[in-house]
């Protein structure tokens, strides 16, 4: 099944069990698939965005939504942080599961033997491969500090 045929399938499980917050979370990020859907079309890509993408797209919604929970938090409005965190829970159903920091250095150091990757200026091209074979399983903002690391030292 792919991941559109997953959302569309718990935007209709949201509407039948009446579960607001599923639903119109799942709504959200239909709406965000059609954005970029649209934006992908623009440049040539009739079929819209790859899984790929959307798992890219859905970490991106978890990270909005964990700094707006805490700025919400922060400003003494418990009851939005939440509903932020209630999203989060419900679009990390759509995401694989997530690879632990050992995965993740081992992940990152089969692509720096892959692209045969040297120095710093390499960064790009490992990140790009890490973005492809492994999104939606890890942070790559985390894999990027890593990858820097390894290229650097």
């Amino acid at each position: 099944m792919s991941k559109r045929e997953e959302i569309n399938s718990a935007l209709k499980t949201a509407m039948k069990e009446k579960d607001q917050v599923a639903l119109s979370t799942v709504r959200l990020i239909n709406a965000a698939l059609k954005d970029r859907d649209i934006n992908a079309r623009g440049s040539g890509n009739a079929e819209g965005i790859p899984d790929s993408e959307i798992l890219s797209m859905l970490q991106s919604m978890i990270k909005q939504r964990l700094e707006s929970a805490k700025t919400y938090a922060d400003a003494g409005r418990p009851e939005l942080a939440e509903r932020e965190q209630a999203e989060i829970k419900v679009i990390e159903t759509f995401l694989p599961k997530q690879m632990s920091e050992d995965e993740v250095a081992a992940a990152i150091d089969k692509i720096i033997s892959e692209t045969g990757a040297a120095d710093i200026k390499a960064m790009g091209q490992v990140m790009g491969q890490l973005k492809v074979q492994y999104a939606g399983q890890m942070d790559m903002g985390k894999a990027g500090g890593l990858v820097k690391a390894k290229l650097a030292g």
